[in-house]
């Protein structure tokens, strides 16, 4: 359900609300809009229809929440959801760029890319510690040492830092170095982590999986959300289909159906999206055209040694052309880079 507070609802009134709707046993979350104030009351709605909320001080209207996705929908929060991360702004007017190697390899490696893209125009450093892989005698990640490392590069650039985190033991582990948790494609509905995630409060990136509807998507987003963390920003990242020219096929139509049901920033990975470099560049604009609210990139430069996905990695330099062509895309649109 979702309580409508009056304009002129004091604070003391939303919190009698709180308590009250804690007391039926369900779980309230508040969104603060510019014009309004609303409260959604997650749980068993029977419960809230045996009781006569309306007469509560403060309280306007009380209406459900037809989605089955309740917090992440539009119903819940008309207003775009900003994600900031240290002085990075997701969402609203913003295109945010993320970039670097699809693992981290060493010092040197990170620190190479992370001046690179930083120069080019990205705000945020990726970077794989722990590398989910479809055989088990690939490149599995340097584990905590490649945190460190990661935790070093920021220290030197100033970038924020993306990381992938695969397992609910490992959460406060990568919490302790990444600015923000990415929860990849094979592990959107994995219910435990998504937990996890939501109780640790850290921003997270969730990653559509390679076979997962949309509204799958944003239920595994309501896992986050309903644990308090209202920090979400949903990636494309291609779907399997029979197409065997390109590693998945990127669901650009994906950007303005998500933006349309929910209120949560949605960025675009065209590396993986497509699984070559050469479709990096016109996927990028393409996304950004069709309302993205920003990219990660895979970057490396020495892609023909890298130790995981070289052949979806920019070159630094084709990365730098990229930023230009993005920031002229971003200049017709009236956003900001």
């Amino acid at each position: 359900m979702i309580i409508v507070l009056r304009p002129d609802a004091t604070e003391e009134q939303i919190e009698h609300l709180l308590v009250k709707i804690r007391e039926m046993g369900l779980t309230p979350h508040i969104s603060r809009g510019v014009e309004r104030t609303i409260v959604g009351a997650i749980g068993d709605e029977r419960i809230l229809r045996e009781h006569s909320i309306e007469s509560i001080p403060g309280v306007e209207q009380v209406m459900p929440i037809l989605k089955p996705y309740k917090l992440a929908s539009r119903e819940f929060k008309q207003e775009n959801t900003i994600v900031t991360v240290n002085k990075t702004v997701i969402g609203g007017n913003n295109i945010t760029v993320m970039a670097g190697p699809c693992s981290v390899e060493s010092l040197e490696q990170i620190l190479t890319i992370a001046k690179t893209v930083k120069e080019a125009g990205a705000t945020i450093l990726r970077g794989g510690a722990f590398k989910p892989r479809t055989s088990p005698y690939s490149f599995q990640g340097l584990g905590e040492e490649g945190l460190k490392i990661l935790a070093e590069a920021r220290q030197k650039t100033g970038l924020s830092i993306i990381t992938e985190v695969m397992d609910t033991r490992d959460v406060a582990l990568v919490g302790q170095y990444a600015d923000i948790l990415q929860i990849g494609a094979r592990n959107m509905q994995n219910y435990n982590l998504l937990k996890e995630v939501g109780i640790s409060k850290i921003p997270v990136l969730l990653k559509r999986g390679f076979s997962a509807t949309l509204e799958e998507t944003l239920m595994s987003a309501e896992y986050i959300l309903s644990k308090g963390n209202y920090n979400v920003i949903l990636c494309e990242r291609g779907i399997r289909t029979f197409e065997p020219w390109t590693r998945n096929t990127l669901d650009l139509s994906a950007i303005p159906v998500l933006k349309y049901h929910t209120h949560l920033p949605v960025i675009v990975d065209p590396s993986q999206g497509t699984g070559s470099w050469r479709w990096v560049k016109p996927m990028s604009m393409a996304a950004i055209a069709a309302g993205a609210d920003g990219l990660i990139l895979e970057v490396h430069h020495d892609p023909e040694n890298a130790l995981s996905d070289g052949s979806q990695s920019l070159l630094p330099e084709k990365f730098s052309e990229l930023m230009v062509d993005i920031k002229k895309i971003a200049g017709v649109l009236n956003r900001d880079m």
